[in-house]
């Protein structure tokens, strides 16, 4: 049984949840937890049963990011341990990018510095009306330098500079407003309200929402005439799954 995450299953729905279990450090990542984090995601990918992921965290809050304990023991400990931390946290981000299932974080609480780049590294966010996010870490001297890949691609380079350079902590429905979060619910209906909203996610193709989300990311930085080339790619392997043959099937069987 793992100490820093639970992971829990809903194998009718094909739904599975992943929770940060540190609440009484507000989640923060530590490498236990990173190292758990990142083997849960690995293994979910490869289940074809599982449709869609949801992470979500315990207690009041969703992550307070890095745990500046372990932060400050690298920090003694020389450059290399330092970059062997910040590596096994690239790692997960690229891992959660590489999964075939779309990956939606449910926050509520704080969700700051790692955290809140651990949420937009999910595909989807869903936020709790008084859920609050930023990068805090240049107010103690730090670099947000991790997630700074993610945020430059959610919200734009200026709106980028603007969150990491001051540090600032915005509300659920600025988080919106910005690109970081895509739905708000209030608190007291984020828990059924996320519920209903996985459910309705994981009844769509599962091949159809595999291939999306492999194209989408693939295309990332690519220039205009190669992204159409990887959609032609995309498009010609989508008409042979059969997803695509029964549902064109039933349209054209419902004329």
């Amino acid at each position: 049984m793992s100490e820093q995450i639970r992971l829990m299953r809903d194998d009718d729905r094909g739904i599975a949840r992943i929770v940060l279990d540190r609440p009484e450090r507000r989640n923060a990542l530590n490498a236990a937890l990173v190292a758990e984090l990142t083997a849960a995601c690995a293994r979910l990918g490869a289940d074809e049963t599982i449709r869609v992921v949801a992470l979500s965290g315990a207690g009041p809050d969703f992550c307070a990011g890095a745990d500046l304990r372990e932060v400050r023991a690298s920090i003694e400990a020389g450059p290399q341990a330092g970059l062997a931390d910040a590596q096994a946290l690239g790692d997960l981000f690229v891992t959660m990018r590489r999964m075939r299932q779309p990956i939606v974080a449910v926050v509520q609480g704080r969700a700051l510095a790692g955290g809140c780049g651990l949420a937009s590294a999910c595909d989807l966010v869903l936020a709790a009306r008084s859920a609050s996010f930023g990068y805090p870490e240049v107010r103690i001297g730090f670099v947000p330098a991790m997630v700074m890949a993610i945020l430059r691609r959610s919200v734009g380079e200026t709106r980028a500079f603007e969150l990491l350079a001051l540090g600032e902590t915005i509300d659920a429905d600025t988080a919106v407003a910005y690109g970081l979060v895509n739905r708000v619910f209030p608190d007291a209906e984020l828990e059924e309200r996320a519920k209903e909203f996985m459910a309705d996610l994981a009844s769509r193709s599962a091949s159809a929402v595999a291939l999306t989300k492999q194209l989408l990311y693939r295309i990332d930085g690519a220039d205009f005439e190669s992204a159409i080339r990887a959609g032609a790619e995309v498009n010609a392997l989508a008409r042979q799954t059969d997803d695509c043959r029964a549902g064109i099937d039933r349209f054209l069987n419902s004329k």
